[in-house]
């Protein structure tokens, strides 16, 4: 018998759970113990055994993809990819996932951006948030100081330029646990988004930091990432699980012709007080 849990909607069926978490309108599978997430992650997916970068080309200048009823072009710059630690100078599998996932779920009436404020963090060429100013979204696009040049020439290119977008979009320097000015806490956003933003163990208590300083009780997270490094990822779900309820997102859920099994998509809502306790 189905019956409800918790305030997240988790439905018991005697044997498996989802829940209901935050804003998306869709059960997903909880997250409760990170080394057993890892397991099953890699056991289903095989990700070594998959094509690497199925969807993008990171030797080409640009990337073009439909999205919103636009043929968006997506700049690159594949010589940066030689400086140590600069990744967001292409595009990489989850972020076409992320924002192939968020149109399709506000096309199935999932989820609702027309309006809402979004902070994405990590925005490398700024796809994601391009199409979620797209989709109605009034957007904030961050990363570091040297990348925000390719990002403000996409943002301009394939948001600005149109004219018809619903939402809006703007670029501003964010480095991972820094305090945050009022532009991004006042109010704080109704969705953050990020995707390949899990990608080293000395980064996850910055980003955990700057998610929960995001974070209200009314914001919903979404990241996608790359499934590349386990022990990062087991990391970076066992420090976040301490203040966040997480679920994984069943690629069922994706778009039907974006999908990977290299990607894994999940979404974060903060746990109250009392929860955390």
């Amino acid at each position: 018998m189905m019956t409800e849990t918790t305030e997240l909607g988790i439905e018991d069926d005697g044997e498996n759970s989802t829940a209901v978490m935050g804003s998306y309108g869709s059960a997903v599978w909880p997250v409760y113990d990170a080394a057993a997430e890892i397991l099953v992650l890699w056991a289903i997916n095989q990700p070594s055994m998959r094509k690497h970068n199925f969807f993008v080309r990171q030797s080409s200048h640009s990337l073009s993809i439909d999205a919103c009823g636009h043929l968006l072009s997506i700049l690159q710059s594949p010589s940066s990819m030689g400086t140590p630690g600069v990744t967001g100078a292409v595009m990489w599998d989850s972020g076409v996932v992320l924002a192939k996932f968020m149109e399709h779920a506000v096309d199935c009436k999932r989820l609702v951006l027309m309006g809402k404020n979004v902070v994405e963090l990590g925005s490398g060429c700024g796809l994601v948030g391009c199409v979620a100013a797209l989709l109605g979204a009034h957007v904030i696009l961050t990363d570091l100081h040297d990348r925000l040049k390719l990002l403000k020439k996409n943002v301009d290119v394939n948001v600005g330029v149109l004219g018809n977008a619903r939402g809006s979009a703007r670029v501003m320097e964010l480095t991972w646990g820094d305090d945050l000015s009022t532009e991004f806490v006042a109010p704080l956003p109704d969705f953050v988004v990020g995707s390949d933003v899990i990608y080293s163990e000395d980064a996850v208590t910055d980003l955990l930091q700057t998610l929960s300083q995001l974070s209200g009780s009314h914001t919903t997270i979404f990241l996608a990432g790359e499934l590349r490094n386990d022990a990062v990822l087991e990391c970076f779900l066992e420090a976040a699980l301490g203040e966040f309820q997480i679920g994984h997102i069943d690629q069922t859920q994706w778009h039907p012709e974006f999908r990977s099994h290299r990607v894994v998509l999940f979404v974060l809502v903060k746990k109250s007080n009392k929860e955390i306790c």
